[in-house]
């Protein structure tokens, strides 16, 4: 009964099998193997877009604030929703990557920014007197922090809103097999045709041992890419461990396959949980995500029977009524089961 973060799970077979096939023998290094060659004409296919430059980082960190970094110098600003992961868990990153540029919160329900928020806000910044942050990028994230999942549609309005700023737009995609799966459409109509300029496509919370692809749909920007990975030292010597998990993740759709059972572990696990007196969900759940609330008595139960899941731990371990309600985010991944989501449920339920 793991549901704490997609990225405990454990590595499918198809990726363990790909390292240890890619274990064997010599090949060149930092990227130059025929491996990567092989995953940057995957990934360009599978996007539409026969021109992206396509690299590889072993973290989600590293892919978010190196691309950011391409696009947003020292004195501009980047643009997110306040719960961004840029914001809230990189303890730095895209600050120190970007070498100072401020980030700028912006609110929005289920962790969503709309295309009005994001002009309110901007307005305040259309001074272009020197003591002013300049206009830089805006970063949104899908899946969402919350669980929440963009539309096409939605991108398309926001990234036109930005460019209406001269701003250019990342898509931060440590979810976004599962964004698309949820969203039924291509990886493309999700990305550049929305007018998002680069995305990442994570791998590591949908069941690979540890690599993010970083696209950018304008290869004009590819030298300076290559330089600041290298500089940041997230230019791996030994890359053909990153490219054959990518090559294992692409082949036969497996990140679609993967993310898809997330997805419906999810949308059971909020099913199962439906039916517990004073459950309530905090946010819509598009994904394999949530955060809801229950009953302390239920949290007690679950926690006692060895359930994982990140909840409010100064509320647990204290004097308080069996039915405070408290908050859990819950996470469902590509092997969780039907019998684990079931056991959590009746002990919540009680």
């Amino acid at each position: 009964m793991i549901f704490g973060s997609d990225n405990m799970a454990p590595v499918h077979p198809a990726a363990m099998a790909a390292l240890a096939q890619a274990n064997t023998g010599y090949t060149t290094s930092y990227g130059t193997e025929d491996a990567m060659k092989q995953v940057t004409a995957q990934i360009r296919d599978l996007f539409e877009a026969p021109e992206a430059a396509v690299y590889l980082v072993a973290t989600g960190t590293a892919a978010n604030a190196l691309a950011l970094a391409v696009y947003t110098q020292p004195y501009q600003s980047v643009f997110c929703h306040e719960l961004a992961h840029v914001n809230m868990d990189e303890c730095g990153a895209p600050e120190f990557f970007t070498n100072g540029a401020k980030l700028v919160e912006l609110t929005g329900a289920d962790g969503k920014i709309t295309p009005d928020t994001l002009r309110a806000k901007a307005a305040g910044f259309r001074n272009p007197d020197i003591h002013r942050v300049q206009f830089g990028s805006l970063s949104i994230a899908n899946v969402t922090e919350t669980g929440s999942v963009y539309t096409p549609a939605e991108i398309t309005a926001l990234t036109a809103a930005a460019r209406d700023c001269g701003m250019a737009s990342y898509l931060d995609g440590a979810r976004l097999a599962n964004a698309i799966v949820a969203a039924g459409c291509t990886p493309a109509e999700m990305t550049w045709k929305a007018g998002i300029d680069v995305v990442s496509f994570g791998g590591t919370k949908n069941g690979l041992m540890g690599v993010e692809a970083v696209i950018l749909f304008d290869p004009q920007k590819a030298w300076e890419f290559e330089l600041r990975r290298k500089r940041a030292g997230h230019l791996f010597s030994k890359h053909r461990f990153l490219a054959a998990q990518m090559q294992a993740y692409l082949r036969d759709d497996l990140w679609r396959q993967l993310a898809s059972r997330a997805n419906a572990a999810g949308a059971e696990l909020e099913q199962a949980l439906a039916s517990v007196d004073g459950f309530a969900p905090l946010y819509r759940r598009d994904a394999n995500l949530m955060f809801a609330k229950w009953p302390r008595a239920g949290h007690e139960r679950a926690q006692a029977a060895g359930a994982y899941y990140y909840d409010e731990p100064e509320a647990h371990g204290k004097n308080g009524a069996p039915d405070d309600l408290l908050t859990a985010r819950l996470v469902c991944n590509w092997n969780t089961t039907s019998e684990e989501i079931a056991q959590f449920a009746a002990l919540v339920r009680g």
